[in-house]
């Protein structure tokens, strides 16, 4: 059963609304690279949509009923956005879910250090990644530094056209015999991926000191202090990730993809915060989760594991007349939910690693996963079929195009998302997305087909669920 490109439907009216949604999540992904800069600029944006902060209500004792819009963080890198609807909270939500962190390098804690004359930051990678594809290739800084006195500086280097970029070295072709004859996991040493940050050293006026041990780290810390006002210990208490320099680019002649770092998951986690922000009215109320942590397990404050969701969901119904454990219980037995991560989109030139009647073909439309995991689906959420019908019912309804694909070849690989999370209170989760290429790579692609059918699938799922 293949289902037809999604492009082939389109008239010029759909076009231009394609075209408009994925130049603003372009523009989205080239400006937000870490989860915290993804859920400030999304605040910002749920804000102007009439949203406010749960925080606030509970201050002022505000009572929630269908209508309001609320949303609330945690550690400033998950978001929760609620739109109460007119059906009872005890009903059951419609939840869409997807992750904003995305594999990259993280700054050690003592990251900076001298040798042959360069100065170089440390770093520990985050997430699966392919060590040689950091390598020899232009990187940004981003992140915070947090001081002693509560003050927290902003860093981001490495965007802007007259920002200087950093890089890792890799090994002359000339001297790396050895080098090519290892397998791919082993020719780069993660403990090897670290960034070149300076090569200049600090100049003294030798007849008042002595020459200083490592001039090149000594004259780089001045720039950190007189540019971000932070010294060398406050990178003990900062978070500081390194990845691809460049904005997010249209690909083909055609200009029909799109390339850009961090579309694992961040496709699926703006597509479904824009779904969201779309639909003013709802019947069942509407949640819109992006969560941090996912691609190294969903664990800690700000992961889907912590109880940030079941939380915030008991100060919701709390507000609006509805304390007792029992009625959050109930709501959460009955939600509905889209657990939206990336697919593997089927790739020709590595054609071996799917089954390509259940692979996610580019183009086609929004993907669905009944179960994820890896050989016998373990660790799958594996939705049931009366699920899938309504699910399927909804999208044909809204003429949404779709199709139902696995994550490769049985025994090929595999991977998780976080609707097993969530299926834990007893409510319905599919597993859905847009189809990927070169997933966990500097630079991923999508289609922007799927891209926008992955919108149009989202506000329907929140509409009708």
């Amino acid at each position: 059963m293949e289902r037809p490109n999604a492009w082939k439907a389109y008239d010029d009216a759909a076009l231009a609304e394609l075209e408009e949604l994925c130049q603003d999540y372009r523009a989205f992904i080239s400006q937000n690279k870490t989860e915290r800069e993804c859920v400030t600029a999304s605040v910002k944006l749920a804000e102007a949509a009439g949203y406010v902060s749960l925080d606030a209500a509970r201050a002022q004792g505000r009572e929630l009923k269908a209508g309001d819009k609320v949303y609330a963080t945690c550690h400033n890198k998950t978001l929760m956005l609620v739109n109460l609807g007119t059906a009872p909270l005890e009903d059951g939500l419609n939840i869409l879910g997807a992750h904003i962190d995305s594999p990259r390098l993280d700054l050690k804690q003592n990251p900076l250090y001298e040798a042959g004359d360069m100065a170089y930051l440390d770093t520990h990678y985050y997430g699966g990644v392919k060590a040689y594809h950091w390598v020899a290739t232009p990187l940004a800084i981003h992140g915070v530094v947090c001081k002693k006195d509560g003050t927290t500086v902003e860093v981001a280097v490495g965007e802007d056209a007259d920002d200087p970029v950093f890089c890792i070295s890799d090994l002359l072709i000339h001297l790396a015999a050895d080098q090519m004859k290892k397998p791919a996991a082993e020719a780069v040493d993660h403990e090897n991926l670290d960034v070149i940050v300076g090569g200049r050293p600090v100049v003294i006026d030798e007849q008042k000191e002595d020459d200083p041990k490592e001039p090149v780290k000594r004259y780089l810390l001045g720039i950190l202090k007189e540019k971000y006002g932070f010294d060398e210990e406050d990178f003990l208490s900062a978070e500081i990730e390194v990845v691809p320099a460049g904005p997010a680019r249209e690909m083909g002649f055609d200009r029909s993809m799109i390339l850009g770092y961090g579309q694992d998951d961040r496709v699926c986690a703006y597509t479904s915060l824009a779904a969201q922000l779309a639909v003013p009215e709802v019947e069942r109320t509407a949640v819109t989760l992006l969560v941090d942590k996912e691609e190294i397990g969903s664990v800690g404050a700000s992961g889907m594991t912590s109880r940030f969701f079941e939380n915030t969901m008991a100060e919701v119904l709390a507000l609006a007349g509805l304390e007792s454990p029992l009625a959050l219980r109930r709501c959460l037995g009955n939600s509905r939910m889209l657990s939206s991560d990336v697919s593997a989109g089927f790739d020709q030139l590595y054609a071996d690693r799917f089954e390509k009647k259940n692979a996610a073909i580019m183009g086609h439309g929004l993907c669905f996963n009944k179960y994820t995991g890896s050989r016998g689906k373990s660790g799958s959420n594996d939705a049931d079929a009366e699920y899938v019908a309504l699910v399927r019912d909804i999208m044909d309804e809204a003429g949404v195009a779709f199709q139902t694909c696995e994550l490769g070849r049985i025994g090929a690989g595999g991977g998780g998302t976080i609707a097993f999370i969530l299926a834990e209170y007893g409510m319905d989760v599919i597993d859905s997305g847009v189809a990927v290429l070169s997933m966990h790579s500097l630079w991923e692609v999508t289609n922007k087909a799927d891209v926008y059918e992955a919108y149009k699938g989202y506000q329907a799922f929140i509409k009708r669920a």
